[in-house]
């Protein structure tokens, strides 16, 4: 799999490291050119010097035969440019945007970028869930599927507790993949599987049922 990353800082440089550590063949475009032969020097002849939002660099560096591209500037707009360029001048299937501002996410989606990542939202997800009133957290969105990835945590005092998943309210089209119980191995829950205080749900819904969801597994 070839995968281009745009940006060369910190954030580039793991990713690009990580992912080479995986087999896969990875090319980074950084404007910087003292970063650029820093990367080169320390991970191989991987970082062409270039602006990502230029149709010449992507040329050269090969983005026609792209599968993922992925842009980590510190710019939301650049990031935006480059991966517009990449889906519709060089038709790559697999577009993946930083996004340091959330109020551009929805953005982003309109404007046909594959998957969206934003720090910020990501660290707020993670300290809702750590919150008594925001039992369920967003793990991935499968935009082009019309689905979202949650995990909810059953309170203890749930109506959803003791009964069997096929008794549950739960909306349609929804599915219960895993249950994940402390000092237990995860189980893949059938239809009568028992729902337990505590568990940790993994659901695929679409996002406008997720009140519905909450309803049926959360509320008391």
């Amino acid at each position: 799999m070839y995968i281009i990353i745009v940006g060369g800082g910190r954030l580039g440089y793991y990713l690009t490291r990580a992912l080479l550590d995986e087999g896969q063949e990875v090319l980074v475009i950084e404007k910087d050119a003292g970063f650029s032969q820093t990367i080169n020097a320390e991970l191989g002849s991987v970082s062409l010097h270039g602006d990502g939002c230029e149709v010449a660099t992507l040329e050269a560096a090969g983005a026609n035969r792209c599968d993922i591209f992925i842009t980590v500037t510190g710019d939301d707009e650049d990031n935006l440019v480059a991966c517009q360029l990449a889906k519709h001048k060089f038709n790559v299937p697999r577009t993946i945007a930083r996004v340091r501002n959330p109020q551009h996410e929805k953005v982003f989606k309109k404007l046909g970028i594959d998957a969206t990542v934003s720090t910020t939202n990501l660290i707020l997800e993670h300290i809702k869930h750590e919150l008594p009133s925001h039992p369920l957290m967003h793990l991935l969105d499968i935009q082009e599927k019309g689905l979202e990835v949650v995990e909810v945590t059953i309170p203890p005092g749930s109506t959803c507790v003791g009964r069997q998943i096929k008794e549950l309210p739960l909306p349609q089209d929804s599915i219960l993949s895993l249950i994940i119980r402390k000092e237990r191995k995860p189980l893949v829950p059938t239809e009568s599987t028992v729902i337990e205080a505590e568990d940790q749900i993994i659901a695929v819904i679409r996002p406008e049922t997720e009140n519905e969801l909450r309803a049926a597994l959360m509320s008391d």
